[in-house]
């Protein structure tokens, strides 16, 4: 899809952040209405996090204008929200190859630019990078201020208050902007324009507080409540008068219009004029800020695919096939109403992982704990003693924040946490941040837990009917994002026999074992190997742990050649394999085997089909890696001759 380039004088003349230093105030308004053009341009084209980056349009451009980017180190929570970032920072002419193979990443990347000085996917990690910076500052580094821009949701997760709780204790100069996109900033707006932005350049520092207050004081009534509610909602009071902030010993300020030029531009300007310990600025912006169709969406444009910029519609791919995620919460809700124990957890993603479904069928039973892995899973472990049954959602790449908790609160105590990992395997656009490449390693090595992995969308279904009647310890099942392979359903899943894998094509040379949902691919893979005069059997494995020992023994005493395949790293399922037969004495006898995993390197984005072919891991691939272990070469028209 290709969209008009806007009409965007200002951004015309600006090549780089210095270029904000000799514009007007008026002239950085007019700037950010080009940025905010521009991007909503380029992502019509890309795809991508749109409603994040439109509401810190104006944020971006008060931040580049005042501080002395590169040297003063900008540092985004998460991400999400760089694309103005990316334009005024000298990607601008690249900024329409976003999340594109080859193109500019779709989050802050060390690699890319000097102006990403931290790479971040993940949340809550901005202000410990920043305290970091700022030790690497005061012990002599050439590194100026640094300033993170954390979300109202990320400064939620523990980390982000570990990381306060430090800073507040160091005592050293660092900015924290907490974007608080979720306060209706509507009554106060008008007033704190014409009051804050006028005193804010002119005070000492040390007064800002009381600039609040006064503020609020001189407000009438109904105004007056919602500005000390907007920062109090968010700050907390303490018993002694002073915000959570504060108490932690930083100086609050705020809360601030995030989208009047104005006044961020006159309290940043005073903050890095007058600060000498931690700084939080509160500022409040609206996500997708600026462009209709987003402001009026539900999920304000968060994640969007290519788009029709004057209608806001976007062009998604029709299939056939029901996606994972959807299969996932139909057979989760539909379990829940057998099952009155069943209930779910997630963390801020109950769309994401489908348990949005069960929520409106059981809202009392589905709990979002925000940006807090750890807590989740643990939280799911107190549930589970009780004598709950609690399915537990969370994106493999989320997953690892977790793991402490899976090992020392779920698996040491056999507590039945039901891990239902969403993304498993290569995703796509948001690149190696987000690719769920190591779930099955770190899970498969604990002792007492059931990892299994869907072949297909029949195949979910049936694991989330094995997950809820499993109360024996842990069980986590994988699937991948994205559409099914389009089999039959069944009406409902049915427990599978744990450790028992299934027979899916049978021949006598060669055995292709696959755990998880390249299942497909080494359907094709054997395909083109019975052109070539090889016959192949297809295994799915279903079960990385407890292995079925005895359908790997069956193949590898059978066949000629026994070749695992897997959607995860080194160290998990073809891992387990090998060990076993290691241990049964099996290669003792010259089985002619082959493990195929991800390769040990990140892979960055494209469309997961390109990340895969990077990988070695398509149909081709699998065919060869077959071929060569029987010591065979392709010959003319396709036959296979020894080698």
């Amino acid at each position: 899809m290709s969209a008009p380039r806007p009409h965007t004088p200002v951004l015309d003349r600006v090549a780089g952040p210095a270029d904000l230093k000799v514009l007007s105030d008026g002239d950085l308004r007019r700037l950010a209405d080009d940025v905010r053009a521009e991007t909503i341009s380029a992502v019509s084209v890309t795809g991508g996090h749109l409603g994040s980056s439109l509401g810190v349009v104006e944020l971006t451009v008060a931040i580049h204008a005042v501080f002395n980017t590169p040297f003063d180190k900008l540092i985004w929570d998460v991400g999400h929200q760089c694309y103005p970032h990316k334009i005024l920072t000298g990607r601008r002419a690249r900024i329409r190859t976003l999340r594109q193979e080859q193109g500019l990443s779709g989050f802050t990347k060390r690699s890319e630019s000097e102006f990403d000085p931290f790479g971040a996917a993940h949340s809550s990690t901005s202000i410990s990078a920043a305290l970091g910076f700022t030790i690497g500052r005061d012990m002599g580094r050439p590194t100026g201020d640094a300033i993170a821009v954390i979300g109202d949701g990320s400064i939620s997760a523990g980390m982000a208050y570990e990381a306060l709780n430090n800073a507040g204790h160091e005592g050293r100069r660092v900015f924290v902007i907490l974007n608080d996109n979720e306060m209706s900033i509507a009554p106060p707006v008008g007033a704190m324009s014409k009051y804050l932005s006028g005193l804010y350049a002119g005070a000492p520092f040390a007064a800002f507080r009381e600039l609040a207050e006064g503020f609020e004081s001189a407000l009438p009534g109904p105004l007056r409540d919602g500005a000390r509610r907007a920062r109090q909602l968010v700050t907390g009071v303490s018993a002694a008068g002073g915000t959570l902030f504060e108490e932690l010993g930083f100086t609050y300020v705020g809360p601030i219009d995030g989208h009047d030029m104005g006044q961020l531009l006159g309290v940043l300007r005073a903050a890095r004029a007058r600060a000498t310990g931690p700084v939080l600025i509160h500022v409040l912006t609206k996500k997708g800020k600026g462009y209709a169709p987003a402001e009026s969406s539900a999920d304000k444009y968060h994640g969007v695919a290519t788009f029709d910029v004057a209608t806001g519609a976007q062009a998604k791919a029709v299939s056939n096939a029901p996606a994972y995620t959807k299969v996932f919460g139909q057979a989760l809700t539909q379990a829940a109403e057998q099952d009155s124990r069943i209930v779910a957890v997630t963390a801020a993603m109950p769309s994401g992982t489908g348990l949005d479904i069960m929520a409106k069928r059981f809202p009392a039973r589905v709990f979002d704990v925000g940006i807090a892995e750890q807590h989740g899973v643990t939280f799911a472990a107190g549930m589970a003693a009780a004598g709950l049954r609690p399915f537990c959602a969370i994106y493999s790449t989320f997953l690892q924040r977790g793991y402490d908790q899976i090992v020392h609160d779920v698996a040491l105590q056999g507590l039945p946490v039901r891990f239902a990992i969403d993304r498993a395997g290569l995703v796509g656009a948001d690149g190696a941040t987000h690719a769920g490449s190591f779930d099955i390693a770190f899970l498969a090595n604990l002792p007492g837990m059931v990892v299994m992995a869907a072949g297909d969308e029949a195949e979910l279904m049936h694991m989330v009917a094995t997950a809820a009647v499993h109360d024996g310890g842990p069980i986590a099942f994988r699937y991948p994002r994205g559409d099914g392979v389009g089999v039959d359903m069944p009406s409902q899943g049915v427990p599978i026999t744990i450790g028992k894998g299934r027979i899916v094509e049978e021949g006598d040379t060669v055995a292709l074992l696959s755990f998880g949902a390249h299942l497909a691919e080494c359907r094709k893979a054997a395909e083109d190997l019975r052109t070539r005069g090889i016959t192949v059997t297809v295994a799915d494995a279903r079960f990385a742990k407890p292995l079925d020992t005895q359908l790997i023994g069956q193949l590898a005493r059978h066949h000629a050649a026994l070749i695992t395949v897997e959607q995860g790293a080194t160290g998990g399922f073809g891992a387990q394999v090998l060990h076993h037969l290691a241990a049964k004495g099996a290669l003792d006898r010259g089985l002619r085997i082959r493990t195929m995993t991800l390769p040990d390197r990140f892979i960055d984005h494209a469309s997961p089909a390109a990340m895969y072919r990077d990988a070695g891991l398509t149909a081709g691939d699998i065919a060869r890696t077959a071929m060569e272990a029987l010591g065979v070469v392709a010959g003319k028209f396709g036959t296979a001759i020894r080698a």
